[in-house]
């Protein structure tokens, strides 16, 4: 059996080696959830996409290096980059992929990605056991999302000098948290980052399902329906929203930079 197509794809960015590295996997036939999170772990990214052709549409599933999780932006923008720049959808064409969230759409508008996710609003709560000193700050307001807890802090400038204790983190959280302020760059609306250390990943460079949360809550303080967040981690990205009713489209661009065949080790092999 030949191997498996993959690709490394940096989203939400127009430049390589910035925005959020992804790799996609294209599968010619369905694949065992742990032969899936064996190669998840050894690409060693914050997610890698299990992209696979069914009649009309592709089913996507997606994996960081420890779990399988139910939404992922970057990894979701990286496949449809790919799927358009293999030629294996016509690039004016839409892409429908069936994925543990339902159908989520990707279309080409200029030179820009967009993806049409759920929206993800936070309901304000109380923080859980740990949180606030494992990252060391006291926010303004508390929330709880279907997949994250949701923190806001009182400038741009907090959110930089973050410097979590990731492993007592990890023992707070269930999948991630979101911590955001307003931008003090007028390029840009608001500022987050995302820390996921209980799923694999101590921060997440640019978190495409985070600005499903944090696109309804600064569209609400600020009055719009069109937002630019700017995710401020260390390779750093941008994420374009709009508010449609219940769904939030996100914007970015993508840039392949690696591409190749991985060889077609079953996880019990020994060759």
């Amino acid at each position: 059996m030949a191997g498996v197509p993959i690709w490394q794809v940096d989203a939400f960015t127009d430049q390589p080696f910035s925005g959020n590295p992804a790799a996609v996997c294209l599968l010619d036939e369905e694949r065992e959830a742990v032969w899936m999170q064996s190669v998840a772990a050894e690409m060693n990214l914050s997610e890698t996409a299990f992209v696979r052709k069914r009649e009309f549409d592709f089913g996507l599933r997606w994996f960081t290096p420890a779990v399988e999780v139910d939404l992922c932006g970057h990894a979701t923008l990286a496949s449809a980059h790919m799927l358009w720049k293999a030629n294996i959808v016509r690039s004016d064409e839409p892409i429908r992929f069936h994925t543990r969230s339902g159908v989520l759409t990707a279309f080409r508008e200029d030179e820009s990605i967009k993806l049409d996710f759920p929206t993800t609003p936070a309901q304000e709560s109380l923080p859980p056991i740990g949180l606030l000193e494992a990252l060391g700050v006291e926010p303004s307001f508390v929330g709880k999302t279907s997949f994250d807890t949701f923190l806001v802090v009182d400038s741009a400038k907090v959110v930089r000098s973050l410097q979590p204790d990731f492993r007592r983190l990890a023992r707070s959280l269930n999948r991630g948290v979101i911590v955001t302020a307003a931008s003090d760059d007028r390029r840009f609306d608001f500022i987050s980052r995302f820390f996921a250390p209980a799923a694999g990943i101590d921060e997440d460079p640019v978190t495409g399902s985070a600005h499903c949360c944090l696109a309804p809550y600064w569209g609400d303080r600020l009055g719009k329906r069109k937002m630019a967040g700017y995710q401020a981690s260390a390779r750093g990205g941008t994420v374009h929203v709009e508010l449609n009713g219940d769904r939030t489209i996100l914007g970015g661009q993508a840039v392949t930079v690696l591409q190749g065949t991985l060889c077609n080790f079953d996880t019990d092999s020994d060759e």
